[in-house]
């Protein structure tokens, strides 16, 4: 009995040093990360963790611009090979949309057509598209303006805004998804984003190669914010949510309640209908309902990769030929995927709790290409 006690006690002495030494060490979104991870019976990020933080919401308008069901709608089943996948690798939304209409749909795990899930890095390429929207507003001059002119402390830099947003900021952000003292781990979890990018420098020659860094997105997030004095949530629905006639408020998660920047390099939580409004919205070259919401040059050469020697990125948007067909997509951790085939008037839309075991940071997974070939194969029935 006195062995159990003096190892408990030891026990606690230990757990309270290593929670005083992470506090010391500037280490504690650790236990954070610990709580909302761990605590409720995950090993990574999930895609319904919005309760677990503070959140802004992206406001919808007055009008719901509803996608039409296709005369076709849900007709064709599943292949067998996409039942089988949508259930080993935890689909909770599948959706086909065929000239502008919702051709085939379905929902799993107990999710529906209005379910918030996270988006993960899909927020990236809103982000974006608020770069263009800011450039088109006036806010921003255009993708070659100097982060410097809104952060002086990278004057020594020669990093634009359009390379944050093309992936080739310079910056010696180091992106991994497993180590709780990682980058990533800290913006996640931390209390102070902002504090956390601006110790970030610049250490290679930006504009001149494409390297997948969140910490890009995150910097450009709080260049819109600061050049349009606005909140993002509240830019994101008077340019984007409002107008194209969402369905849903959407939240937009938070680093705490009292800084409250919006995490630009992930956790936009929304639905699949409305996550791909932005397929649509890119697709038709930045035109809504014939409202030119984004210009559509900016449009035309975000989904253009920037760099020959890599041509899997634009300006927010991942590229990628499959089946000799063309396709720009936004891409999210877990296998949250919006996917445009602009030719054949196609979106794909998948959310869910993971993807192929193939997976790697930046590199395209073999989920992607069965979740197309097999919508084809539907489509061609």
């Amino acid at each position: 009995m006195n062995f159990l006690k003096k190892l408990f006690k030891w026990l606690a002495i230990g757990i309270g040093l290593i929670i005083l030494l992470l506090y010391i060490f500037d280490y504690s979104y650790i236990l954070r990360g610990i709580k909302v991870v761990y605590f409720t019976g995950h090993k990574t990020a999930f895609i319904d963790d919005y309760p677990y933080f503070e959140n802004d919401t992206i406001k919808k308008g007055s009008q719901t611009d509803s996608w039409p069901f296709h005369i076709d709608y849900n007709t064709v089943k599943e292949t067998k090979k996409l039942e089988q996948v949508n259930k080993d690798w935890g689909t909770v939304a599948y959706l086909i949309i065929k000239n502008d209409s919702i051709w085939f749909e379905k929902y799993f795990d107990g999710f529906n057509e209005s379910s918030k899930t996270n988006s993960f890095s899909m927020a990236k390429s809103i982000t974006s598209a608020m770069l263009g929207k800011a450039i088109m507003d006036g806010y921003i001059e255009n993708l070659d303006q100097p982060i410097s002119d809104f952060y002086p402390q990278y004057e020594y830099a020669k990093t634009t805004v359009g390379d944050l947003s093309s992936m080739a900021s310079g910056l010696n952000w180091v992106e991994h998804y497993t180590s709780p003292f990682s980058l990533t781990a800290r913006a996640n979890y931390d209390d102070d984003l902002a504090e956390t990018m601006l110790e970030q420098k610049v250490v290679k020659t930006p504009g001149k190669a494409f390297e997948y860094l969140s910490g890009s997105t995150q910097l450009l997030g709080m260049i819109i914010q600061k050049a349009t004095g606005k909140t993002l949530a509240k830019y994101l629905s008077e340019s984007f949510w409002e107008p194209m006639g969402a369905s849903d408020d959407a939240l937009w998660q938070l680093d705490d309640d009292k800084n409250r920047l919006a995490k630009t390099f992930c956790c936009i939580s929304s639905n699949a209908r409305d996550f791909a409004r932005f397929g649509k919205l890119y697709k038709d070259y930045g035109k809504w309902n014939g409202e030119q919401l984004l210009d559509s040059a900016f449009v035309a050469k975000s989904v253009t990769p920037r760099f020959k020697e890599n041509p899997v990125y634009g300006y927010g948007w991942w590229l990628k030929e499959i089946n000799n067909k063309n396709f720009f997509m936004m891409r999210g951790h877990l296998g949250q995927y919006v996917l445009v085939e602009p030719d054949d008037n196609i979106i794909v839309v998948r959310l869910g709790h993971r993807k192929s075991p193939d997976e790697g940071i930046g590199q395209f997974t073999e989920d992607i290409s069965i979740y197309i070939e097999e919508a084809y194969k539907m489509l061609e029935k």
